[in-house]
């Protein structure tokens, strides 16, 4: 009996921690409560499906398994302390040597030149790793309907948009924002997390397969993924509407595959109807849209244009700092404490960088080639799993997982999505609805 209840309990775990990491994830380093209050929640839900994390161990594809050893090595071996004569002829630990020579403190020392920024950025691979352990072991039906879960997110992000929309004030915002009822931000800080978040939900909405058969399936599809795509105009992130194209091409090939397939099988009339009926109610709410809130599709529209982003002049100065401290960087997490050295007179702003707004050129100044090589490998092994996957019935359901990993990757060339907790648990989620199709598919061929 104590086995039948944790086996129903387990998709109801899941879905808690995703929830969890939707309402409070997504205020970044400025919201460290929260973010604490999500790690807490995985930690817990972790200490519940013990037997799904040591199946994932037996189970999982070995290089998924290597890859996520390498990923938590790295920061975790960046904390261990050094003699002198080793962390000292480290590139560009001159003025950390200074540092400690004035405060008395020559000895040993860690890798990484802020090991408290270390350790924060370790402990926020805890949200990830337990949600790809905790749903290892559920049925393709569960996960499924966790997946639909992520689509009604969305819609409920959609929702609170209007009133912060609506609003004209902070109201309806979680942590506040910089252009109040301007922009559509969820439960998010940053506008292009939320619209990355809402690209995710668009991808499931178009390729998920439906609870139920329904006549009406395609024209409930359509308007889920017309409201989201709104919403991500709405929330003037550039690149979130480019990446919109992702799961727009991949539910326009899942269409032509559908109507193909009921083809050979039986007169399709009735069906086409539908999608062409679909398609027209769909082209007539985005003129409708456009008529009706011009001035708002218009301020998305201008910031392609916009010439006046300082990222250009982070990115100048964060390249300087990748090459002081390559091949081996200073540090996971440090990127804010190096940058403030070498930030230049000339492209100095009224704001903190906070961040290189480009996770590739961050990664190589806090973990150098190393870093980097773990990204191309996860590049490849997303790209591996993907191809996997093609012949398994539920190949869609992978591939909107592998769609938002693509746009992760996409996105971080100028933001850092993976630095909010929000984001890191859904990447999580995707990678696991990924590896369990991939996975499933090559022992069902053994």
């Amino acid at each position: 009996m104590d086995k039948i209840a944790a086996d129903r309990s387990a998709p109801a775990l899941l879905a808690f921690l995703l929830l969890v990491a939707f309402v409070c994830g997504g205020g970044g380093i400025g919201a460290a409560l929260a973010n604490l209050s999500v790690q807490l929640t995985a930690l817990a839900v972790l200490a519940f499906r013990r037997e799904s994390a040591v199946r994932f161990s037996a189970d999982a594809p070995c290089a998924l398994r290597l890859l996520i050893i390498a990923t938590l090595a790295l920061p975790l071996l960046q904390l261990v302390p050094l003699p002198e004569s080793i962390w000292s002829a480290l590139p560009a630990r001159d003025l950390v040597s200074g540092s400690r020579d004035l405060a008395n403190g020559a000895g040993w020392a860690p890798f990484s030149v802020a090991p408290l920024r270390t350790l924060l950025a370790a402990s926020a691979l805890i949200t990830p790793l337990a949600v790809l352990l905790a749903g290892w072991t559920l049925p393709r039906e569960r996960l499924i309907q966790c997946a639909w879960l992520v689509v009604v997110f969305g819609i409920v992000t959609v929702l609170m948009g209007a009133v912060q929309l609506g609003s004209g004030t902070e109201v309806g915002t979680l942590y506040g924002s910089r252009s109040p009822g301007k922009i559509l931000l969820g439960t998010f800080a940053n506008r292009n997390s939320t619209g990355l978040f809402l690209v995710f939900g668009m991808a499931l909405a178009a390729l998920l397969p439906a609870p139920r058969p329904h006549p009406a399936i395609i024209a409930a599809r359509l308007a889920v993924c017309a409201l989201l795509l709104l919403a991500i105009v709405l929330t003037q992130s550039r690149t979130a509407l480019v990446l919109a194209l992702v799961p727009s091409v991949l539910g326009v090939l899942r269409g032509i595959e559908f109507v193909d397939g009921k083809a050979q099988r039986r007169a399709t009339g009735r069906k086409a109807m539908l999608v062409l009926g679909s398609l027209g109610l769909l082209g007539a709410a985005a003129v409708a849209v456009v008529a009706a809130a011009p001035d708002r599709i218009a301020s998305t529209l201008e910031r392609f244009e916009a010439r006046d982003d300082s990222r250009r002049f982070i990115w100048e100065d964060a390249t300087y700092s990748a090459g002081r401290y390559w091949p081996l960087g200073a540090g996971t997490g440090t990127f804010d404490e190096i940058y403030q050295i070498d930030e230049s007179l000339e492209n100095m702003t009224l704001r903190r960088a906070g961040r290189a707004h480009n996770d590739y050129i961050e990664l190589t100044i806090e973990a150098g080639l190393p870093g980097i090589a773990l990204a191309v490998m996860w590049l490849a092994l997303v790209g591996w799993l993907s191809w996997q996957a093609r012949r398994s019935s539920q190949r869609w359901v992978a591939w909107a997982g592998s769609a938002f990993l693509l746009c992760i990757a996409l996105q971080s060339v100028t933001d850092y999505p993976l630095r909010a907790q929000t984001i890191l648990a859904f990447c999580g989620f995707a990678l696991l609805l990924l590896s369990r199709v991939a996975s499933d598919r090559a022992r069902a061929r053994t």
